[in-house]
């Protein structure tokens, strides 16, 4: 089998009232903190797949949240060479990610992680430097373009 280029995916920026963003400690990789992100499904466009994403991932949907902005391009990364061929039956190199941007006005009470296949062990509020700090080091310039992509909308 070979290796395709890029994983189609999304990711998502949730944000508070206050203005930080939802991060979670992923279960298979304690420490390691992320916003909700996943595969774009056959046929699914993006936008309905970080929708999805982001109840699978949360659980919070319906009028608690609301699409605010998207990024205009694809932001690709690489998986380190330990990771490739192991992640994604290994199929894929790495990822291409498109990004949307979220304002939730639910309750806290409302996040559920085990509302699909749990992802996430605990979840936090975090800002944009705390986002950047404590994802896995080969993700860090990703989400570093996705802040400042977004940064007219934070804080």
């Amino acid at each position: 089998m070979t290796v395709a280029e890029y994983r189609p995916c999304v990711g998502v920026v949730l944000l508070n009232a206050d203005g930080l963003i939802f991060t979670g400690e992923r279960v298979d990789t304690p420490g390691a903190w992320q916003m909700p992100q996943g595969g774009i499904d056959d046929g699914e466009i993006a936008q309905d797949a970080a929708y999805r994403e982001l109840e699978e991932e949360t659980g919070v949907a319906g009028d608690s949240i609301k699409l605010e902005a998207e990024l205009p391009n694809w932001i690709h990364y690489d998986l380190p060479e330990h990771l490739v061929g192991k992640l994604w039956k290994g199929r894929f190199k790495g990822q291409k990610q498109k990004w949307f941007l979220f304002r939730f006005s639910g309750e806290d009470s409302q996040v559920d992680l085990t509302k699909h296949d749990q992802e996430f062990s605990r979840w936090r509020w975090s800002t944009a430097e705390e986002v950047v700090r404590d994802i896995v080091p080969f993700k860090r310039s990703v989400y570093q373009q996705v802040i400042d992509g977004f940064s007219g909308h934070l804080g």
